[in-house]
């Protein structure tokens, strides 16, 4: 059955159902469904290749409001596999704006849903826990569409950093004086993550997922670095294996998101997936090294099941978890380090190269040059 131009439904797997308005191109998709709790950045949330296959429900009502342009997008494309939202603008209006979202998503064919309580919906995942969902401006039957979510994938045991990495390999050059230079396997890189590393003087050779650690050893790194990216980590496995050897060689790893889940796995830890997850730009996160704690933006389903307390004897070294949310105690940081106390690798749960803000984690990108010098260092004096 075809509806009426300009309606929409939503179905999420255990048949809760929302009607609304066609929102982006007219269709069906389907996807994971998740609430992003960021006031700013919907443009950077979009085309965040860590939101393949997800549905994302924006919790601020108004969506819209400052266009979208060609200079805040993290890729190439918009990933997300539906938009939901409150209110689109009706006009935007901001000096950089060049076009209207809803004419992006139209044009990407992003499907989506407006003029639905947001805040209901939001308030069900969080009972019921991220889950399917549906959203169609073709069909006015829900149990027709919730049979089709029923059938659709879902995320845990998915493997999707090859369907978002890059095919071939590419290089940020350094911003002045280069002073470093890092093998950057693309999980679903976001475009600021080597912008960050090369203003500090980092020549960034991005590689695409399926990098061996020839290829990684290829460029003559002086630290190895794994980004962001979709999927379940409990899947991914060539990329740890590449981990354990770059670990084994003490070549300086620094890890994003899900280069902490894999780095976690490298070191024997297990992961889960968390009943709703972390997403948005308002997280408060201590960084245990520091005693800080900073607000972070955040993007993640799974987390690294690891002890809060104490160290972990591994066969690189000691590893302790350096990050905590301090709103649940989830692990958002590790790190690695040798029998003297000396750092040798760690990662972050949570996003400091986050373009919309906010940016308290920045530092973390200086923590990981500072390393990979003193480990250049090191390694000078003793040949």
């Amino acid at each position: 059955m075809t509806v009426t131009s300009g309606e929409a439904i939503l179905v999420l797997e255990d048949g809760r159902t929302f009607r609304g308005e066609a929102y982006g191109a007219e269709g069906e998709t389907f996807g994971e469904a998740v609430f992003s709790t960021g006031m700013t950045g919907y443009q950077e949330t979009l085309t965040d290749p860590s939101y393949h296959r997800q549905v994302v429900v924006m919790t601020a009502p108004h969506i819209g409001n400052t266009g979208m342009n060609d200079d805040d997008v993290e890729s190439s494309r918009i990933w997300v596999s539906g938009y939901v939202v409150r209110d689109p603008a009706r006009i935007p209006s901001n000096w950089r704006s060049q076009r209207t979202l809803d004419d992006d998503l139209r044009d990407q064919g992003v499907v989506g849903i407006s003029g639905i309580d947001t805040r209901a919906l939001t308030r069900h995942l969080r009972e019921r826990g991220a889950m399917r969902v549906g959203i169609s401006s073709t069909e006015t039957d829900p149990k027709a569409l919730l049979a089709r979510v029923l059938a659709s994938g879902e995320m845990a045991g998915a493997e999707l950093s090859g369907e978002v990495s890059t095919s071939t390999a590419y290089v940020v050059p350094a911003v002045g004086e280069k002073v470093a230079t890092v093998a950057a396997v693309d999980l679903g890189i976001k475009t600021n993550t080597p912008r960050m590393m090369s203003e500090r003087g980092i020549e960034v050779h991005v590689l695409p997922a399926n990098a061996t650690i020839e290829d990684v050893l290829a460029v003559g790194p002086d630290g190895l670095f794994f980004s962001n990216g979709p999927g379940d980590p409990a899947a991914t496995t060539g990329q740890v294996e590449l981990l354990k050897d770059a670990l084994a060689r003490e070549l300086p790893y620094f890890g994003i998101c899900f280069g902490n889940q894999l780095f976690g796995r490298a070191l024997g830890f297990g992961t889960y997936k968390l009943k709703y997850g972390h997403r948005g730009i308002n997280q408060p996160v201590m960084d245990r090294t520091t005693g800080k704690v900073e607000v972070t933006a955040h993007n993640h389903g799974f987390a690294v099941d690891a002890p809060l307390e104490g160290s972990t004897t591994t066969p690189y070294g000691e590893v302790s978890v350096s990050h905590v949310c301090l709103n649940d105690d989830v692990v958002e940081g590790l790190e690695l380090r040798d029998a003297s106390g000396a750092l040798k690798s760690f990662s972050v749960q949570y996003h400091p190269e986050a373009a919309a803000g906010p940016h308290d984690a920045a530092y973390l990108f200086d923590r990981f040059l500072d390393l990979m010098q003193r480990s250049t260092t090191s390694k000078q004096k003793k040949a």
